[in-house]
């Protein structure tokens, strides 16, 4: 029986992680939360919760112990390049053999951009730490129209990415690869880039949006400086500022179009199409 420690659990790709590792007879999951005691909704078919936070290392210690396997989710903040190597020195620490962890697409590019730059720190990091790695790095979220840049009341979609297109994937997909990696042999050393099936605009997936939902829903291309203007007006820091703009720039750019076959190998399917997820997830957007 493999134990498997999944941070991240209630985000958008942990948790997918978790429902496809549930009720599996071959694994025991442990779930990294705030609060077990407030995560009964997360409990049975063999996951279990354990209280967990990056910067409390007495906790990391406890939710490693007698772990096998690790599908890590390092959070987006100010201090994740640290989160991540402290983590993977706790891990290596309690006999952790295996870590899936989930990058970014391009992370192997050198230089890069900043949030590129902090996964590949990571990344090298865990491969110099004598644990079994597999690096997933895939592209743009479907769910990014449902959690982070759905369309609002007026049925527009803002953002600074301009006229280019982008292979989004979904976010079940990714996990799906994950857990291949986490219970099948094969994946140790590998680094997945992981896309969708096709490269479609904004404006294309608005789109595709508008025929699901039953109302209009269409892309504004924002410059640049009124999003940046926006986003620190909201309150977020100023490094996440750039680096997400820097990220969209090289959307614009026309980086974010490449089509990979990481998913069709791995799985020994398609990934799933943006107009199948639209229509699975068409409520959302009503």
């Amino acid at each position: 029986m493999t134990t498997i420690l999944v941070t991240g659990a209630t985000g958008t790709i942990g948790s997918q992680v978790v429902a496809a590792l549930k009720g599996r007879e071959d694994v025991k999951v442990r779930v990294a939360v705030r609060s077990a005691a407030q995560a009964d909704a997360l409990r049975g078919g063999g996951v279990t919760p354990v209280d967990f936070e990056f910067n409390k290392p007495e906790l990391i210690k406890k939710a490693l112990t007698g772990v096998d396997k690790v599908f890590l989710v390092v959070p987006f903040v100010a201090e994740q390049v640290e989160h991540g190597t402290k983590f993977i020195d706790q891990a290596q620490q309690a006999g952790v053999r295996h870590i899936v962890k989930l990058s970014a697409l391009g992370s192997g590019v050198v230089p890069g951009i900043d949030l590129g730059r902090w996964h590949r720190i990571v990344e090298r990091y865990l491969a110099g730490s004598g644990i079994a790695y597999t690096f997933l790095r895939p592209n743009n979220f479907m769910e990014n129209f449902i959690h982070i840049h759905p369309p609002g009341k007026d049925g527009n979609i803002y953002l600074p990415m301009g006229q280019a297109g982008c292979s989004f994937i979904a976010g079940a997909d990714i996990a799906a690869v994950g857990v291949a990696a986490l219970t099948t042999p094969g994946h140790e050393g590998k680094a997945y880039e992981l896309t969708g099936p096709e490269a479609l605009s904004l404006a294309q997936a608005a789109h595709i949006l508008s025929g699901v939902a039953g109302r209009p829903v269409n892309y504004v291309d924002v410059p640049e400086e009124a999003a940046r203007k926006s986003m620190l007006g909201a309150g977020m820091p100023g490094w996440m500022t750039e680096a997400l703009l820097e990220l969209n720039a090289l959307g614009r750019a026309g980086h974010a179009a490449r089509v990979t076959d990481s998913v069709q190998r791995v799985l020994g399917r398609a990934p799933t199409g943006f107009a199948q997820f639209a229509q699975t997830h068409a409520a959302r957007w009503k």
